[in-house]
């Protein structure tokens, strides 16, 4: 990753993964699980957590969307897509909420934080 990308990253209040993304681990993360699952999953990690409230999940479409309501504020969409019998992509959009118009990074490091949670509870078959 060049420098200008990496110092780039800290000048915009939003961040989201992608399949081949320019910063590694904001690549989509692939896990062991049906659709269902992940998205079950997900409920559990938010409703289990004081940081966060829940908005809404949409099971047909494959996404929960909640808010950090602890700390920074920020909103957070996450789809989850099945591509294979048990092989289900994860992906974060994550948007911060402030005065300046950037957050020093702090949307791409809350998605890599909530890849760790998930990561404890789901098995990784690949960061893409």
């Amino acid at each position: 990753m060049s420098f200008g990308k990496k110092l780039s990253r800290f000048f915009y209040n939003h961040a989201e993964t992608a399949e081949k993304h320019w910063d590694q681990e904001l690549n989509t993360h692939y896990y062991k699980t049906t659709k269902d699952k992940g998205l079950s999953k997900l409920e559990e990690i938010i409703k289990g957590s004081k940081n966060f409230r829940l908005n809404s999940i949409s099971e047909e479409r494959g996404e929960i969307s909640f808010q950090v309501i602890k700390g920074r504020k920020a909103f957070v969409i996450a789809t989850v897509i099945m591509v294979r019998p048990y092989q289900t992509a994860i992906d974060f959009t994550v948007t911060s909420e402030g005065i300046l118009p950037f957050d020093f990074g702090y949307s791409a490091k809350l998605i890599k934080q909530l890849y760790e949670k998930i990561n404890k509870e789901l098995t990784l078959i690949d960061k893409n």
